[in-house]
Parts: structure tokens; sequence; C-alpha cells
């Protein structure tokens, strides 16, 4: 029984959806203000708390006294197994790690993460990321690099509204009947971001990404005749190949406790991206970003007992982006907004999502929790329809099981719906938000 669980555990994203998607950024994490300022330690007693290394350790060495000293790992190794009808069946691994890099208690955790897999689909996906923060967090480091032989999922321009009237490419580009449509390429990513701490609490950041994707390939003999081609003959991008490349300027402030799992404080972001054609981008364009959350923890006895909030939202300024780059489901910088939909199910020029969670302890010793979810997105597209003008839901509820209760490490997993026979199970490494 105690291997069963055991493998239970680890092989249980068999039948869960992975979105096989690039992120868009690093996980966001916080400071907790300058060095010398005095904060208030954690409440949490690890010792009465149940991860997985412990069950590990109890299934190896069952007769091993329990040490109270022992300092635990902040690095978390779990297999990457999945499958649905987009990608077929995954085979993975991916590993997060938190440490902080000196002993000063104003230096917030700096967290990694890496994955590696492959589907029987073809699809071949290596990332990975990271989030530092400097003793006193003085500077926070953002980055991810990202090499894939992708398969993005297309269901056409805006937010599922069926228009009236209108050419047969409006049609096809809003692909209102959701058919969908596979695009094959090879993408690569690289992007960095250097933020500055000014004020407590307060940061400005700078940085560069490059986005190239190459051999875009889907099924079209006719020229028109999916949304991909219809976007790119409308606004003059090639076919079968793009490169989005910008600076990064943003502003941020933060409180949060946690950059894994938050139970108190606030988080904003709010950035430009300048793409130009003068440093390989294919086109020029100006985007804005926002990404705002709130976690409330709701008992003193239990603070994992939370309720979150988040919104976030991308809108075009200037110019042109890609098709494929376009802000929309799970394109927030942890590609997890939206859950219950496909990546990129809904997308355009403008778009916003905004999030509530419920999230609460089921075990007293922390080892199963649970969530309760909602969402709601808006977007535009090119027949009229503006952003807040029709907005299309998604929920569901899910389990956790806590990793590495030095870090806060949950394995999350959530069963999501949505509208249009939307629905599936979503497997993924900490909080969406």
């Amino acid at each position: 029984m105690k291997l069963l669980l055991l493998i239970l555990l680890t092989g249980i994203g068999g039948v869960a959806h992975s979105q096989v998607i690039v992120p868009v950024d690093s996980h966001k994490a916080d400071s907790l203000g300058a060095k010398g300022k005095k904060i208030t330690p954690p409440t949490a007693n690890l010792n009465k708390q149940y991860d997985f290394g412990d069950l590990t350790s109890y299934i190896l060495h069952p007769k091993r006294k329990t040490d109270s000293l022992h300092k635990n790992s902040g690095i978390t190794v779990v297999p990457n197994i999945a499958a649905n009808p987009t990608i077929g069946a995954q085979l993975g691994i991916k590993a997060v790690v938190g440490i902080k890099l000196d002993n000063d208690p104003n230096t917030l955790l700096s967290v990694g993460a890496t994955s590696a897999s492959i589907t029987t689909k073809g699809i071949i996906y290596f990332y990975v990321n990271h989030n530092i923060f400097t003793p006193g967090n003085k500077w926070n480091i953002q980055g991810n690099l990202v090499v894939a032989k992708s398969l993005t999922p297309d269901f056409g321009l805006g937010i599922g509204r069926y228009v009236e009237g209108g050419s047969a490419t409006d049609k096809v580009l809003a692909d209102p009947t959701h058919t969908g449509n596979s695009i094959h390429s090879y993408y690569f990513n690289v992007r960095e971001k250097v933020y500055k701490e000014v004020e407590e609490h307060f940061f400005v950041g700078a940085g560069m990404s490059f986005e190239v994707r190459r051999d875009i390939t889907l099924k079209d003999t006719v020229n028109n005749a999916t949304p991909l081609s219809v976007y790119n003959n409308r606004h003059g991008f090639p076919q079968d190949h793009y490169s989005a490349d910008g600076f990064l300027f943003n502003v941020e402030y933060t409180t949060r406790d946690n950059p894994n799992r938050a139970y108190k404080g606030i988080y904003f972001d709010a950035g430009v991206r300048i793409n130009q054609t003068w440093i390989g981008s294919t086109k020029n364009s100006v985007q804005f970003t926002t990404d705002l959350r709130k976690y409330i923890s709701l008992s003193e006895v239990n603070p994992e007992t939370v309720l979150a909030l988040w919104n976030w939202g991308s809108y075009l300024a200037y110019g042109t982006i890609p098709f494929l780059e376009l802000p929309g489901t799970a394109r927030d910088g942890s590609s997890r907004s939206g859950r219950g939909y496909t990546s990129q199910y809904f997308k355009g020029t403008e778009y916003n999502d905004t999030e509530a969670e419920f999230r609460f302890p089921i075990l007293a010793n922390k080892f199963i929790s649970g969530v309760a979810f909602a969402s709601m997105q808006s977007a535009n597209d090119e027949q009229g329809t503006k952003l807040f003008q029709v907005f299309q839901p998604g929920g569901g509820g899910g389990l956790r099981v806590l990793f590495n209760k030095a870090t806060r490490t949950n394995l999350a997993l959530d069963y999501a719906w949505g509208k249009f026979d939307n629905k599936g199970f979503f497997l993924n490494l900490n909080e969406s938000f």
C-alpha cells in the first residue's frame, strides 16, 4: 500500500492536461523590504507539517525517527507525465528549486525551474527560468530560456462571440465554431529583466526579450483557410516565420510573503514592451501589461486558508503583434490563467482575465489541501467586439499535495471547465498565482 501511494502521487498526471506552451516570463517573486528592515518571522511550525519528502522517507525508512533539526532541501523533482488530444502522451521531468542567497532575514527566496519533455506527437520542449534575489533584495533578476519543437492549438481571434455579417475571411479569423487548428513550429525564446529596489517594496526594472518562430506549418492548402493565415495576410507577416524582439520596462510593488504560495500581501507589476525592427523584430509594436494580485489570510490558526484575487491584462497601444504572441488564455507570466480552456483559446490585441481562488487545508498536517476557483476572460476582435463587452467564464476545484514545506512547493491537480465543451485536468507545481 505504501508503494502504491508513492506511485499514485508521482504518476497522477497521467490523465492531466499539460499545456505545451512557452512561459511568457519567469515566475514572479517578491521583496520584503530593503536590507536592515525588520520583518515578521514565519509563524508556521514546519515540524508539524508533512510533505512528500516525509512520505518518501517513511516508505523507504519506516523505522527511522523524525529529526526535528533536519533542514529540508529546497529542490523538488517530479515526473512530467500527461496526456491530451492536442499533444498526445507526454513523458518528461520537472524540477523546482528555492534557496536564499544569504542569512539576512529580509532576503526573499530565489527560485528556479526547469523541465524537459517529449510527446507522442513529436513535441520536444525544454526550458529553464530563474527569479533571483541578491542579499537584502537589492536586485531581482528574472529570466528564461526556451527551446521547443512545439504544437500550438489555434481557435481563432476574439472571445468566442459569433458576429453576424462580415466577409468569409472574417468568419475564418473569428472561428465561431471553434474547430481548432494545430500549428507546428520551432520556437526559441531568451528573456532577461533586472529590477532594482528604489523604495521599500517598490522596484523598477528593464530588460529584453527575443521570441523567434521558424518553420511554421499548418494544414492550409488554399491560403486564408485558417485564422493564422488570414491574420498574417491582413497584417503583413510571413506565413512560415517571425521574430518578436523588444525592450522591456517595468515597475513592481510587492509585499507578498512567499513567491510559491503566498498567505498574505499584494503584488503589482506594470510593464511596457517595445518591439523594434532594428533589433530584429518582424514588426514594430508597443504593448502594455498589468498584473495585480491580492492575498487575504482568513485564519490565524491556519494561515494557509486564503482568499486569492488576480487580474492580468495586456493591451496593444501601437503597431502589430504576431498572431501566436497575442495576449490570451494562459499567456500570463506563468502560463496558468484561464484554467478550463486550452492555451490561447481566447485572444485579441486587448485581453483581460480576472480570477478568484479559495484555498484551504484538508488534513491537519497540511499534506493535503483543497482549492475552488472561478475566472472571467474578455478580449476584443476585428469584427467590432470591444474589451469587456463579452465575458467567458471558467471554474473548477482541485487538490494540493505539499511537496516541499520549506519552500511551500505544492503539486497542484485541478479539474476545470468552461464553455464550448472545454474541460479537463491540469497538473502543475505551485499555485496558478
